[in-house]
């Protein structure tokens, strides 16, 4: 199941023999301490530890820029956005914020197995079952759906750069077409592979 969407990349670093379940939990706790951070010294800081985390996981430099390269555009638009609606320290500050959720959500895709991470979330779902939900496919479901946020922002950082290639970056049209066609392709292959693992309905 890994091969399907994972982003992993085999290790035996600390971070990599953590619980997946350890990690989910300290992935909320980390991005809820984020929103609670209010200066661009203190989000400084913890982009030094998240940084050292990274370094930590030895997951090499190119996974790790993978995780942030899809959000460039966004952060490049945020940025401005907030800084009309708020201040210099504002928009610094929830741009921070925005990239550091994303590189340790990241860390955990780059440092988990999909089995494990499901494993974590149908554990963490099993009550459902008694309101006549599957745990496995709503732990499936919310497993796929995290690891598809990075593809699909691949997707469009592709299809931005195909544009400008061809000189339409200013062109809706010319982006929204080739991304919509891409995520469906990726969605055929994926629904492919589950197929042939029996997960069809």
């Amino acid at each position: 199941m890994n091969g399907l969407t994972g982003a992993y990349v085999p290790g035996d670093s600390p971070l990599h023999r953590l619980p997946a379940g350890a990690k989910l939990l300290a992935l909320a706790v980390a991005c809820t301490a984020l929103l609670l951070l209010r200066g661009p010294w203190e989000l400084a800081g913890a982009a030094v530890v998240v940084a050292g985390l990274y370094a930590l996981a030895r997951v090499g430099a190119r996974p790790a820029w993978a995780q942030i390269k899809p959000i460039r555009w966004f952060a490049a638009v945020l940025f401005p956005v907030q800084l009309v609606v708020a201040d210099l320290e504002g928009a610094v500050s929830a741009t921070l914020r925005i990239v550091l959720a994303v590189a340790l959500a990241g860390l955990v895709t780059l440092t988990t197995r999909t089995s494990d991470m499901m494993a974590a979330l149908e554990r963490c779902l099993s009550p459902v079952r008694h309101v006549g939900l599957d745990p496995f496919r709503l732990s499936l479901l919310l497993s796929l759906t995290v690891r598809s946020v990075p593809v699909v922002a691949g997707l469009a950082t592709r299809v931005r750069e195909a544009q400008r290639a061809r000189g339409v970056e200013r062109s809706l049209r010319a982006f929204a077409v080739p991304l919509v066609v891409s995520a469906l392709r990726h969605a055929d292959a994926l629904g492919e592979a589950l197929s042939a693992r029996g997960v069809d309905d």
